[in-house]
């Protein structure tokens, strides 16, 4: 589709997501963006309300099943947590990760990828990834196989001017000055993957860069931020996807994280991305 379109149709999204989303202080705006991500996953196929208990009360991962060219594939899960810190609208955190993936539901259903595509909006990931560990928890329970686990973490702060990037020590001298970029961190062993994702970057006009982690990024405690760790615990391939959060954007948990702040050209090229990227795999 054109980037115009998919531009609409992300903006579409973000105005219905954007807005305080704590599950305990927002709990109406909660509630209402869960039933706006329902409506949207019902379009192309059937919902699975993945039901967990936290703090005396039930939360819910919604789900979307998407066949793919190659049934005997593993599944690739692609997630996105829908809550907010209390008092942020939670534009780039995490409404453009959901938006993007309310767009993948749509490519997708329309036209499948060699494999199949699992798709989570996960809850409590602000409470230190609750609503992701509690999924991860039940499929290793079950035994099954992943072919990868995409996280979509903040997705839509750009900034050119040079020094807008900072890194935790030492990577400042690898990597650019400039928050221009979308970055992949993931296991070494997925560093192919990682290529193949990047080329559906560049295809989108995109700047990527990637950084290798090993022992499940505790050598970086900033890689290991968002609803990838409980993967990575439980030895799943799992890449974050993200724009580098309060590394670059001076919003981040904050009541000016608003969708005046976004650069919704960088946040339409890296939906462009991951379609291109995810079709390769």
């Amino acid at each position: 589709m054109s980037n115009a379109v998919l531009r609409s149709r992300l903006e579409e999204h973000l105005k219905a997501v954007v807005g305080d989303r704590s599950p305990y202080l927002a709990s109406a705006n909660h509630f209402f963006v869960q039933q706006y991500i329902q409506q949207e996953f019902a379009r192309w196929g059937e919902v699975i309300a993945h039901t967990f208990e936290h703090r005396g009360q039930q939360h819910t991962n919604w789900v979307l099943n998407l066949s793919g060219q190659n049934p005997r594939r593993p599944p690739i899960l692609v997630g996105a947590h829908y809550d907010s810190v209390p008092g942020s609208p939670g534009a780039d955190d995490n409404a453009t990760g959901i938006s993007v993936l309310l767009e993948l539901a749509r490519a997708f259903a329309e036209q499948p990828g060699k494999s199949p595509l699992r798709l989570v909006a996960f809850d409590l990931e602000e409470l230190g990834f609750v609503g992701s560990d509690y999924y991860a928890r039940d499929l290793h329970q079950r035994g099954e196989v992943l072919g990868l686990m995409l996280s979509l973490e903040m997705l839509g702060y750009c900034c050119h001017q040079p020094h807008s990037q900072t890194y935790p020590p030492g990577l400042e001298r690898i990597y650019p000055n400039r928050g221009n970029y979308i970055a992949q961190i993931g296991p070494w062993q997925s560093i192919l993957t990682m290529v193949r994702l990047w080329r559906g970057f560049r295809a989108a006009g995109l700047r990527s860069q990637w950084l290798p982690i090993v022992n499940q990024g505790t050598m970086v405690p900033d890689t290991r931020r968002s609803d990838h760790v409980p993967f990575w615990d439980r030895g799943y391939p799992a890449i974050l996807i993200t724009d580098t959060a309060d590394l670059r954007n001076p919003h981040y948990h904050r009541a000016t994280d608003t969708l005046e702040t976004l650069d919704m050209e960088f946040l339409t090229q890296v939906c462009q991305g991951l379609i291109c990227g995810l079709r390769r795999l």
